[in-house]
């Protein structure tokens, strides 16, 4: 592997970090982000899986698109529905190399759980 572990820490954890620049790293689908999200500042949406008629499958491009967006040395927060995704994102990161990089335990489940804020996505979509 590629050395780091991962390292999951609490939402309330994170929710410092992310007060302190850290960028958060949503890997869940645009569905779930639109109908709620961490509600930060700095937020890139960008699924590690996705939803097909087989089950959810990988994002084959995951870093791929990481990487046109962070750069290795970006601290990032990286956060799912329930910390499961961002688990093994988080993972890909750091063997990708990425040095500054945090699994959000509980994932927005947890967020939510602790009042923290949250962002919906309501408006009509672009044509």
């Amino acid at each position: 592997s590629g050395g780091s572990e991962v390292v999951t820490i609490d939402v309330k954890e994170a929710k410092d970090l992310l007060h302190s620049g850290y960028s958060y790293l949503e890997v869940r689908t645009v569905d779930e982000y639109k109908k709620g999200h961490v509600g930060v500042e700095k937020i890139w949406v960008i699924p590690y899986m996705f939803n097909t008629s087989e089950g959810r499958v990988k994002n084959p491009n995951f870093l791929k698109e990481v990487t046109s967006v962070c750069k290795e040395d970006d601290r990032l927060v990286v956060g799912c529905q329930s910390g499961v995704r961002s688990l093994s994102a988080t993972s890909d990161l750091l063997q990708a190399g990425y040095k500054h990089v945090y699994n959000m335990g509980g994932g927005y489940l947890s967020w939510v759980e602790n009042g923290f804020p949250v962002k919906v996505e309501n408006e009509p979509e672009e044509k």
